[in-house]
C-alpha cells in the first residue's frame, strides 16, 4: 500500500485561513492556529451583528416617528394605531425616513388617520 501524501490539502487549507484574516493585526493575520480563532470569531460577531444591525435600526427609526408624531400633536402609539385600523401600510423605515426628509408628507400622514 502506498501512503497518501496530503501536503497540497494542508498548504491550501492554511492559505485559506491566512485569506480569511488578510488585515487582521499582529499575530492573528500570519500565524496558523490565531488566524483560525480569528476567522472563526469573526464570522460569529457577523453572523451575531448582522441581527443587532436590524434591532438597532427598528429602535433608531421608532424614536424618529415618535419625535415627528410629537410635533404633529400625536404620539407614536396612537400614530401606528390609528395607521393600523386606517389600513395604511407603511412600515417604521418610510415613516421614518418621511418623517426626517418629507416632513410635510408625514404630516399629511398623520392628517390622514386622524380623519
Amino acid at each position: 500500500m502506498a501512503r497518501v501524501k496530503r501536503g497540497v490539502m494542508h498548504t491550501k487549507r492554511r492559505r485559506n485561513w491566512l485569506q480569511q484574516t488578510k488585515g487582521f493585526k499582529w499575530g492573528r493575520k500570519s500565524r496558523i492556529t490565531l488566524a483560525k480563532t480569528a476567522a472563526t470569531k469573526a464570522g460569529v460577531y457577523a453572523y451575531r451583528d448582522r441581527r443587532n444591525k436590524k434591532r438597532e435600526f427598528r429602535k433608531l427609526w421608532q424614536i424618529r416617528i415618535n419625535a415627528a408624531a410629537h410635533g404633529t400633536g400625536t404620539t407614536y402609539s396612537k400614530l401606528t394605531h390609528a395607521l393600523k385600523t386606517k389600513n395604511i401600510a407603511l412600515d417604521r423605515k418610510i415613516l421614518a425616513t418621511l418623517a426626517m426628509d418629507y416632513p410635510k408628507v408625514f404630516e399629511k400622514v398623520v392628517a390622514s388617520t386622524a380623519k
